[in-house]
């Protein structure tokens, strides 16, 4: 384990707080910086709350006067049913955190606002850092906050990267026949990917119960890792100033336990064995009275494990960061997969070329690499779903989803990203008792992986089941550390089918996936229901110029995606009001 005398990060106390010019100078730098990526009422919530506290009325920051003041809602504001303060809170928390991992690294004062609330705080750099840094047992809330697993995902340099490696793969790529390459690699399942040392964990209070439960916890973190396919995890290991090589693991997870009045803490780190610098602190915290020991274990490792080990996880975060800088020739196809996450963040039809391209080329590098074959299965899929293809009777995509999805699943049949892929290519196909049993085997292997919950989720609403499948879909939104605006977009539809569709506004609005035409047909229909023609009107126009002829057929289309009659006619009735001319069957 790391201690504090072995950090290169020193905390000086006697350093004074910020003065209030110095953190309305820090507030000018972070609004105008381009790197600060938040609409414009995001900017004002925060200048508001800043100019609040240091004007002394802290007290007063509240959803409701957030809402009134700087949303312009009216006094029936409630926050108990309308979260759009709270959404916009924790998009702004999201903002600070990737401004301060890119722009403002070496910026004097560090600005937060702590999830739960939304009064800010301010601190010294040098002391915010050395808190992450020293002291993983600190409050920073539990390991399952969607915003503290998200702190270090770059939006802006993933759409980056897939643009980057669009290039590299069109550069580079190979003829579909058999080369001396295909040969070298054929035999190697996967290129370079990310490996993961769980340390023993360090039992700090040294009971009987202590050292049972830290040893439960250590092997349920290694077991539930080890089912995410795009990280590999080891538990021996050579040590940290062995020469970092492609063999050896880049990261080491550690973890301490202390159990304190029956309750239990686990704080978890991720560092860098490189240099020993720690890359992500959290902690968990559960009370022993109120579960059993095993259950504990096992909701505790889970929440590491979906923190650390998930696509957007901070595994991939870190490397996400590293490789928008430069990029390792022998870890391009594992780039290629973070660059189809990027591309995730906004479903862009321009980003979606390039990625696919990539993964084209990591799969004839290395053809035994399952994760990418499934990757790209869903980059056709999208060909079809978002019609980025100008041919919509094109079956060209489908076949060859379906042809990428069953090379994936036949080279690793547990590798849910690659069952994720066939259950979509089975719905797409028709099969929708098929795609709904693939996704509930994909479900049971890893629930943690809440990229697959999600998309099961959305099927299963789909497809008839909207409680449930909306329940996962709403899950993911709250547990995702990376772009939701897809998962968004669904509940969008969620909310639509149960009749809410000011809540379906507003899923809507957040998603903000505004390149995607499927997004416009949703927001379309919402519109029409709400009975705002002239902003549906908009829509119609930016359908009618990007995918010209898509409405013409869009009775099809709706059939495609939405499986119940009755749930297609509702969705119909919105286009209708909005004003497309739909022909009664």
């Amino acid at each position: 384990m790391l201690h504090a005398d072995q950090q290169s990060v020193r905390v000086d106390p006697t350093t004074a707080l910020p003065t209030d010019a110095e953190i309305l100078a820090q507030l000018d730098r972070i609004r105008f910086s381009t790197e600060f990526e938040a609409p414009e009422r995001a900017r004002k919530f925060l200048a508001y709350v800043i100019e609040e506290t240091l004007a002394g009325r802290s007290d007063r920051i509240k959803a409701y006067s957030i809402a009134t003041e700087v949303f312009g809602r009216d006094s029936s504001f409630d926050a108990q049913t309308d979260p759009a303060v709270r959404i916009e809170a924790g998009r702004i928390r999201r903002a600070l955190e990737r401004y301060y991992l890119v722009a403002g690294r070496k910026d004097p004062i560090v600005i937060r606002i702590p999830k739960g609330a939304y009064v800010p705080t301010f601190e010294r750099h040098g002391n915010a850092q050395a808190a992450a840094a020293l002291d993983p047992f600190a409050d920073a809330g539990p390991i399952s906050s969607v915003e503290r697993s998200r702190q270090i995902w770059m939006w802006g340099g993933m759409a980056a990267l897939a643009f980057a490696l669009g290039g590299l793969a069109a550069n580079t790529m190979l003829p579909p026949t058999t080369t001396a390459e295909n040969t070298v690699n054929s035999n190697r399942v996967r290129p370079n990917i990310p490996k993961l040392i769980v340390t023993p964990f360090e039992d700090l209070s040294g009971t009987p119960q202590s050292a049972m439960i830290t040893r439960g916890l250590a092997d349920e973190v290694v077991g539930k890792i080890a089912r995410f396919k795009e990280i590999i995890v080891v538990t021996h290991h050579k040590t940290r100033d062995s020469p970092e090589t492609a063999d050896e693991p880049a990261y080491a997870l550690e973890g301490r336990v202390r159990i304190d009045g029956g309750r239990l803490r686990l704080g978890i780190r991720l560092v860098h064995r490189s240099d020993g610098s720690v890359v992500w602190v959290s902690n968990y915290d559960e009370s022993l009275e109120t579960h059993k020991i095993i259950d504990l274990q096992e909701k505790a490792a889970a929440a590491v494990a979906t923190a650390v080990a998930q696509p957007y996880g901070v595994v991939f975060q870190a490397n996400a960061t590293q490789f928008t800088q430069s990029i390792p020739g022998d870890w391009e196809a594992y780039a290629c997969t973070l660059a189809y996450y990027g591309y995730r963040s906004d479903l862009n039809p321009q980003t979606h070329g390039s990625v696919q391209e990539c993964l084209q080329h990591a799969t004839r590098q290395f053809p035994n690499y399952s994760t990418a074959w499934a990757l790209l299965s869903m980059t056709f899929i999208d060909e079809l779903r978002f019609r980025y293809r100008l041919d919509p009777s094109s079956s060209v995509s489908l076949e060859q989803a379906i042809e990428a999805a069953a090379r994936a699943v036949e080279l690793d049949p547990q590798d849910v990203r690659a069952l994720q892929a066939q259950m979509l290519t089975l719905f797409f196909r028709g099969e929708v008792d098929a795609a709904l049993a693939v996704g509930a085997r994909a479900f049971a292997i890893n629930p943690n992986d809440t990229e697959l919950a999600g998309e099961y989720g959305f099927r299963l609403a789909l497809s008839g089941q909207w409680r449930r499948g909306c329940e996962l879909v709403s899950e993911t939104v709250a547990r995702n550390p990376g772009p939701v605006g897809y998962f968004e977009s669904a509940l969008a539809v969620c909310s639509y089918i149960n009749g809410d569709y000011v809540a379906a506004e507003r899923w809507a609005r957040l998603a903000d996936l505004r390149a995607n035409p499927i997004y416009r047909v949703i927001l379309l229909a919402i519109l029409g229901k709400l009975g705002k023609t002239d902003q549906a009107h908009e829509e119609q126009k930016w359908l009618e110029a990007n995918v010209p002829g898509f409405l013409n057929n869009i009775r099809k289309e709706v059939a495609l995606r939405i499986r119940r009659p009755e749930d297609q006619k509702r969705f119909i009735e919105g286009l209708r009001e909005a004003g497309v001319s739909i022909p009664e069957m």
